[in-house]
């Protein structure tokens, strides 16, 4: 009985070989994956594309697929060799990429373009969008600006081009192009997009862009694209990164038990009279761990056929120079619905930032380097603030005044100088794409945006601080308002003809 069954179980098999070729060239193909449909019996090709499998005699065709070719199915019936010839397909050449107008296709595009989505972005603490793509384009330079909290990033394409002018590229955020000059109070156009609601980023890096947005795009253009609504089922997503930062290394000085031990031996009797009996290091005294927590949820779903999706993001971030700090606000609603079977699509854009920030006295990292390591951090008494200060022993209308030439206590340059600000920022649009009915061809599209910024800030440092002392103090008001409009419409006519 086994033997039986075990040629009934030959004879239910059959063998097929064949060749596989590249309908080009008839260059044999490699690696071609060779399967009998419906089921998990599969072979691949060799180097000379020669292949042979076994097949059960229910099995009525085989599926042929390959990277960069299109898959074929090709039927057995009464054939135990054959010969397939497969076509050339590079589905990246059916891209489809956001332009200044509209989208298109890769292929039928001349510039240099790159496109960078939401699969390949990095991942981590991101604070600002272009920290999204840092080292996934060629040619794109993205340098970060320092470690204060919302400083952003310096981006370059394919370098710079002029010594006295702007190197920056354009920035557009679904379809409203941002003006590269800062706000006043923000450090960076960018960090007022939340990083969790960008979908794509599109780079065009020739001078083609200047036929779309002219003068503006001679350092190339960034096209980022939002994410969109969907009109199915209510989908929430909540996110949060937490991270610790410090600083991994300082510089290397002299602490105070060595700067009493050089002055004591070659030191004069006046020099060893001014020597402190503290070890103080300054640059544990200004920097600290810094805490940052980013939180993210999203809501996107449909109404009646009204795909949405709103979003809303907090940032709490420290820097690891005390008294550096942001708090960021940030808001986003998405509306995209069609109407009049879908020959009009509506794309409505909203997104609001709110960042405050108090900003650091950066003096103070180089004052901690050179600033006496043989004094106290605090003088004992309330006069500049309690702090420890080199007082002016020459004669004159400075005398008993913190002495310039002895620089000023590091801790008191970050404590004693306030600078804060509050910046605002709204850029939303309203996109029309109608596509005529009695010509499905021909297509109109209007897009009306805004950019709103304001900036407001204050600069204050106490009269009795030594930082200004001489000066009686500093209170100075700051106050910035800018407002952008967009008006673009165009005709876009798409035919296929065949030849």
């Amino acid at each position: 009985m086994c033997l039986l069954f075990v040629v009934e179980i030959s004879f239910s098999q059959s063998v097929v070989t064949g060749k596989v070729t590249d309908s080009k060239d008839g260059t044999a193909v490699q690696g071609v994956t060779v399967t009998a449909k419906g089921t998990r019996t599969a072979t691949q090709t060799s180097a000379d594309g020669s292949f042979s499998i076994s097949v059960p005699a229910s099995v009525k065709s085989l599926v042929f697929t390959s990277v960069g070719f299109a898959s074929q199915e090709i039927s057995i019936e009464g054939r135990t060799s054959l010969n397939v010839s497969l076509v050339v397909t590079n589905a990246s050449l059916n891209e489809v990429v956001v332009t200044g107008y509209g989208t298109s296709k890769r292929k039928d595009l001349t510039g240099s373009i790159a496109t960078v989505t939401a699969k390949d972005f990095q991942k981590g603490n991101i604070t600002t969008p272009e920290q999204l793509i840092a080292g996934k384009v060629a040619g794109v330079s993205i340098i970060s600006n320092g470690g204060q909290p919302g400083s952003g990033s310096t981006i370059r394409i394919r370098g710079g081009s002029s010594l006295n002018a702007s190197n920056s590229p354009l920035i557009v955020i679904d379809g409203v192009p941002l003006e590269n000059a800062g706000i006043a109070g923000g450090n960076n156009p960018l960090s007022f997009i939340n990083s969790n609601d960008v979908e794509s980023f599109t780079i065009l890096k020739d001078a083609s862009a200047a036929a779309i947005y002219g003068t503006r795009a001679s350092n190339g253009v960034i096209i980022i694209t939002t994410k969109k609504g969907r009109g199915d089922k209510l989908r929430v997503n909540f996110s949060s990164v937490n991270s610790v930062s410090s600083v991994t290394d300082q510089v290397d000085v002299l602490n105070g038990d060595q700067v009493r031990s050089i002055v004591n031996a070659l030191g004069t009797t006046a020099q060893k009279a001014q020597l402190g009996t503290a070890n103080t290091n300054w640059q544990d005294q200004i920097y600290h761990t810094a805490f940052a927590s980013d939180n993210n949820i999203s809501l996107t779903g449909g109404v009646k056929k009204l795909p949405y999706r709103v979003s809303l993001g907090y940032l709490n971030q420290d820097g690891v120079l005390k008294t550096d700090h942001l708090q960021k606000v940030s808001v986003a609603l998405v509306l995209n619905p069609t109407f009049f079977d879908n020959h009009l699509k509506v794309d409505i854009n909203l997104k609001g930032s709110q960042q405050k920030y108090r900003f650091a006295n950066q003096g103070a990292i180089g004052a901690a380097v050179s600033f006496d390591p043989t004094k106290p951090v605090y003088s004992g008494n309330k006069r500049y603030g309690g702090y420890y200060e080199w007082l002016d022993p020459n004669p004159g209308i400075t005398f008993g005044h913190p002495w310039n030439r002895a620089g000023r206590n590091p801790l008191a340059l970050l404590e004693e100088r306030h600078d804060n600000s509050d910046a605002k920022r709204s850029i939303g649009n309203i996109q029309l794409d109608y596509k005529f009915h009695f010509l499905p061809e021909l297509r109109a599209n209007l897009n009306l945006g805004y950019d709103v910024s304001k900036g407001t800030g204050t600069i204050f440092v106490s009269d009795s601080a030594s930082i200004n002392y001489v000066d009686t103090g500093v209170n100075d008001h700051y106050k910035q308002t800018k407002a952008n409009t967009v008006v673009e419409f165009y005709l876009n006519y798409a035919k296929d003809l065949d030849q």
